[in-house]
């Protein structure tokens, strides 16, 4: 979208289409507007525009961006390693030759990680469902001998 003709100090529009205040976002790739914020301090985001009130606005690809992170989150990926992964992305987007090279490197240590991080957490989860069926078990026996 282009400025209105005579406006010019108004938020350059990014090219990546509509654009939505935090709010929306938040809600959008299901993080608090309070995350959103901390991530932006922590330089994992930034927004692609701003209000001409100083309000945030963010883009479709600012939201991709979003859902990366809040992916890593759960698989224990600290802040440095998030802005790592990202930076990567972004390169890989422009990278040629040896460069690319590198951050495809780069990008398959995350994958492994990553799939190792899954894979203790599904031991996790079978261990807390075992957990859950022993106690289940235990309240079926003591509470069909209460009769």
């Amino acid at each position: 979208m282009a400025p209105a003709a005579g406006h010019d100090s108004g938020p350059e529009q990014p090219a990546a289409g509509r654009l939505m205040q935090i709010g929306e976002a938040a809600e959008r790739v299901g993080l608090s507007i309070r995350t959103i914020r901390h991530y932006e301090e922590a330089g994992l985001i930034v927004p692609s525009a701003r209000s001409e009130g100083g309000f945030r606005l963010y883009t479709e690809p600012d939201l991709d961006r979003l859902a990366v992170v809040r992916r890593m989150k759960p698989l224990g990926f600290t802040l440095d390693e998030m802005r790592d992964l990202l930076a990567v992305l972004d390169a890989l987007d422009t990278a040629t030759g040896a460069d690319r090279a590198e951050l495809l490197g780069r990008l398959g240590r995350f994958h492994a990680a990553a799939t190792t991080r899954v894979t203790a957490l599904r031991d996790q989860l079978a261990m807390a469902e075992s957990f859950a069926t022993t106690l289940r078990d235990k309240l079926d026996h003591h509470g069909s001998a209460a009769g």
